[in-house]
């Protein structure tokens, strides 16, 4: 049962970001379980197929309540692999249903499982924009960061969307996000799309969109990785000497909200993942996480002007060109 209980309060973590404030929210973003066909060495959620975690009927009719009720424009959805979460389709189209963009993060190999084989299509006929995560145009790479076979399964589910529109109808949206191996930084955008662009043309006849650059966060199972190698803090000092103030204006936790597989609310997938919860309303005091805001207490509620809670690793955001969810924060 959901603890209605009044929010009990911790001061705030220290960290040397600067603080943060919330503009007009136009997206919210919905991990609908950690339940994921893969194991991906930078997932930042730990998703995977023994994962169990997944958001019910019940919790998903009220992000739909919340999406009409504070006319939001965009849904993005999450996982581990979303489309694995048996209400997926019932989100979709409900939300397709009262106008919202719906953003599907797909891994690809998930369309060539047993028993997704019609998913696809199901994507095209919902105008559902596809992001989906390719680390790479090397088959080497690919494999290096997410396994065996899954270069293979990627390009020839990327050839099903094109067959059906994807990167070639404008109302077909397909963008390929970019994860960079090890310490490094994601290198520029732009030019690398370009890169992109020409290599899967040439070797596979694939068309795409755009493609987003992503940095690595020092959280979860990458996190983790570091922390085994002794990288954290050069990773960290990585991303500190990189910090660009410029980014500050356009970090994706302005405009968005994320909400984990039980409803509860968070300024970023991130935090979430962090166990860092949303402000408490009208406070700039942390929540404790024995009393983490819940999408239900919010239906009615605007969060703009709200402070975000940050922490040290908000530099991966801000560091070199900036990243978000929709790439690089500047060109």
């Amino acid at each position: 049962m959901l603890d209605t209980r009044p929010l009990l309060l911790e001061p705030k973590a220290r960290s040397s970001f600067p603080a943060l404030r919330r503009g007009k929210i136009t997206t919210l973003q919905v991990n609908l379980g950690y339940l994921c066909n893969l194991s991906c060495t930078h997932c930042h959620v730990n998703a995977g197929p023994k994962r169990t975690e997944l958001m019910d009927r019940k919790t998903i009719d009220l992000v739909l309540n919340y999406l009409q009720l504070q006319k939001i424009s965009t849904l993005d959805l999450t996982g581990g692999a979303p489309e694995m979460n048996p209400h997926f389709k019932y989100l979709v189209e409900q939300a397709r249903s009262l106008g919202v963009e719906v953003i599907d993060r797909c891994n690809l190999t998930i369309l060539r499982e047993p028993g997704y084989e019609d998913m696809a299509a199901f994507l095209a006929e919902n105008r559902v924009t596809v992001t989906a995560s390719l680390p790479c145009y090397s088959e080497q790479n690919v494999e290096r960061q997410r396994g065996k076979g899954v270069f293979h399964d990627s390009i020839e589910a990327l050839k099903t969307l094109n067959q059906l529109g994807y990167g070639i109808d404008p109302g077909l949206q397909l963008n390929l996000v970019y994860n960079p191996d090890g310490l490094n930084q994601p290198p520029p955008q732009q030019a690398l799309e370009i890169d992109y662009k020409r290599e899967l043309k040439a070797a596979h006849g694939l068309v795409f969109n755009q493609l987003f650059t992503i940095t690595n966060m020092p959280i979860s199972r990458f996190g983790g990785m570091l922390l085994a190698k002794g990288l954290y803090q050069q990773y960290m000092d990585i991303l500190h000497k990189s910090y660009a103030a410029e980014n500050l204006q356009t970090v994706m936790c302005r405009t968005l909200i994320s909400i984990d597989y039980q409803g509860y609310v968070y300024d970023c997938d991130f935090n979430q993942m962090l166990q860092l919860p949303l402000l408490a309303p009208d406070s700039d005091i942390l929540c404790s996480d024995r009393n983490k805001t819940h999408l239900s207490q919010l239906l009615n509620y605007d969060l703009q002007g709200h402070s975000i809670a940050v922490a040290d690793h908000c530099f991966g955001c801000t560091a070199g060109q900036g990243s978000s969810c929709g790439g690089a924060l500047v060109s």
